[in-house]
């Protein structure tokens, strides 16, 4: 809400202005116009991420523009407390494999590759990623497969996990065997789960627990934490 308080101020700024008794501001400084893939991240960019969990087909038409291939999947329960709705089957993006994640957490991997690992990788490589790779998004189970633990955003389809990258040239970046290390491959994991923390709502990994060792978990939900 302070967002969109700082917003409302900028329409006294010359340029945005009020004509014919309409105040007219652009697209990207107005808390109700949809989100954009392409728009620099900024601070209301939460908050417009926030409102595609309540809006199916507003965050289908804003992950149309990202230029993942997907399809929408069913609505599903899979067990208890199990299942998704407003979920996708994405086929191509950069990561390797397909995988179905929420819409909303979608939208996010796609904002965290555009604005944050791509610039990130031309920064400390001077190339682009190619590919991603993942240990899988969702599955019915809970943190950490413990039996009787709360249940992991896994679970609703809303987390995947991250184990590395490949850059164009081949190279290949392991959150296992690079995290911490003060060349470029740790510098630049340091960056993006970094980042991630901008467009996610739940990042943990090595930092965070033995069992985040080899992967950066990012997730969209009621919670925020970075680690």
């Amino acid at each position: 809400m302070r967002a969109i308080f700082l917003v409302l101020l900028v329409l006294a700024v010359p340029g945005y202005g009020v004509y014919s008794g309409r105040i007219s501001v652009p697209d990207r400084w107005n808390p109700w116009a949809p989100l954009r893939i392409d728009e620099p991240l900024h601070m209301l960019t939460r908050w417009k991420l926030g409102r595609l969990s309540q809006d199916r087909a507003m965050c289908l038409a804003v992950l149309s523009n990202s230029g993942m291939t997907f399809e929408p999947v069913a609505d599903q329960v899979t067990g208890p407390g199990c299942g998704f709705d407003n979920a996708v089957r994405v086929t191509r993006t950069r990561a390797r494999d397909a995988f179905t994640l929420s819409c909303r957490s979608a939208v996010a991997l796609a904002l965290w590759e555009a604005h944050i690992v791509q610039p990130a990788a031309r920064v400390h490589f001077r190339e682009d990623v190619a590919r991603l790779e993942h240990f899988g998004s969702y599955s019915c189970r809970s943190i950490y497969g413990r039996e009787g633990a709360p249940l992991s955003r896994h679970a609703t389809a809303d987390a995947i996990d991250i184990a590395g990258f490949v850059l164009d040239s081949g190279r290949r970046i392991r959150v296992e065997r690079d995290w911490g290390s003060g060349d470029a491959d740790g510098l630049f994991l340091r960056a993006v789960r970094d980042g991630a923390c901008r467009v996610f709502d739940g990042v943990l990994g090595p930092d965070y627990n033995a069992a985040h060792r080899d992967h950066f978990h990012l997730d969209r939900g009621a919670w925020r934490v970075c680690r």
